[in-house]
């Protein structure tokens, strides 16, 4: 059990165990539900995109994450599509449009306020299929991405309901008696670090808060 044991702060290995099973109905329902809707004779790689696979470990392991909310992963994901179906028509070597492809996807991403990780991975899928390839065409970023995005998210929805965690995210507020942390202070903070964090700043201010409150108490 020590080879499982979860590396991030705040999580126990029941979450991870929690995780697994959530990416398993998940990815498993939203592959069932794409095939009823797009034929039992659709291929399946035009069911089920690869890259959600990467979707369901942000949303069902860190479902707390600012990238696994459900804009990142619908909006991340259809973009970067749209990205990389462009830049197969626009450019014949894939290597070079594979790197065109993310290096786009990543800023139309962060331009829309949607950045994704497995986005990087389905801006590539039109890239490496190429023109003609059904993957390349322009109704790719609408089925089967947007599709997949959705009904995992509706997917995640449902089942955080009873997994014990929220989804999405919705930021309480919490104050400590003695002195309030506020945005500006968490801004801060964070501009000293000189590393993106993969945590919502609301999120920094609770701890921080209920981490003071608990030293006070313990004083």
């Amino acid at each position: 059990m020590q080879l499982f044991r979860p590396i991030l702060p705040g999580t126990t290995i029941i979450d991870r165990v929690v995780a697994c099973i959530g990416a398993l109905i998940g990815i498993g329902a939203t592959g069932l539900a794409a095939r009823w809707i797009l034929g039992p004779d659709s291929p399946a790689s035009l069911v089920m995109v690869a890259s959600m696979g990467a979707s369901a470990v942000l949303v069902f392991a860190v479902p707390a994450s600012p990238l696994a909310q459900p804009w990142p992963v619908l909006g991340g994901n259809v973009v970067s599509a749209a990205v990389g179906v462009a830049v197969a028509h626009l450019l014949a070597d894939p290597m070079l449009g594979a790197g065109i492809a993310v290096g786009a996807a990543i800023a139309m991403m962060s331009l829309l306020r949607c950045l994704h990780p497995p986005g990087g991975g389905t801006a590539l899928i039109p890239v490496i299929a190429g023109v003609g390839a059904p993957a390349a065409t322009w109704l790719f970023p609408f089925l089967p991405v947007a599709l997949n995005a959705a009904f995992l998210i509706g997917f995640a929805w449902l089942f955080h309901r009873f997994s014990g965690h929220r989804y999405p995210r919705v930021v309480q507020v919490a104050t400590a008696p003695t002195f309030s942390i506020n945005d500006d202070d968490i801004a801060y903070a964070l501009s000293q670090m000189h590393e993106p964090l993969d945590v919502n700043p609301g999120d920094l201010r609770i701890i921080a808060t209920l981490a003071a409150e608990h030293a006070r108490r313990r004083r």
